[in-house]
């Protein structure tokens, strides 16, 4: 997953976010939130608190340069910012994937536009199925 690639590239104004990240490292998702421009910054946050709904006690980190969420040790869910999108990962989980289809990119990691409306509930329903996965030892 190489999702640092263009980060912070949603506007002209955010070209000094993507310079920030290069420069500057970050290792919160706070630090991470705080590169992109106001209105993505307001998406980041609401996929960050989605995910806490969901499981408030996975571990909260940075891997791959982007906020992931790991669940007794295993991936719960990893989000990124993008030029135009924003990504959630692992690739969406079969029972998911017709509901999703217009989202998916590669290998089912799904792409969600930021002049679209974001389907938190979905990143909310997969999150939960995932925890569920976890909790049965099935990831």
């Amino acid at each position: 997953m190489r999702a640092a690639r263009g980060l912070g590239s949603t506007s002209a104004g955010s070209a000094k976010a993507d310079v920030a990240w290069r420069k500057k490292p970050y290792d919160s998702v706070d630090g991470y939130i705080k590169l992109f421009p106001k209105e993505v910054q307001a998406v980041l946050q609401r996929l960050r608190k989605t995910v806490r709904a969901v499981e408030p006690t996975a571990d909260e980190s940075i891997s791959y340069r982007i906020p992931t969420y790991k669940l007794e040790g295993k991936v719960l869910t990893y989000y990124a910012a993008f030029t135009n999108h924003v990504g959630l990962y692992p690739p969406a989980p079969k029972p998911f994937r017709k509901e999703v289809a217009k989202y998916a990119g590669p290998a089912w990691n799904l792409r969600f536009p930021l002049d679209e409306p974001i389907p938190y509930d979905v990143v909310r329903r997969i999150t939960k199925y995932r925890a569920g996965l976890i909790r049965e030892g099935k990831v």
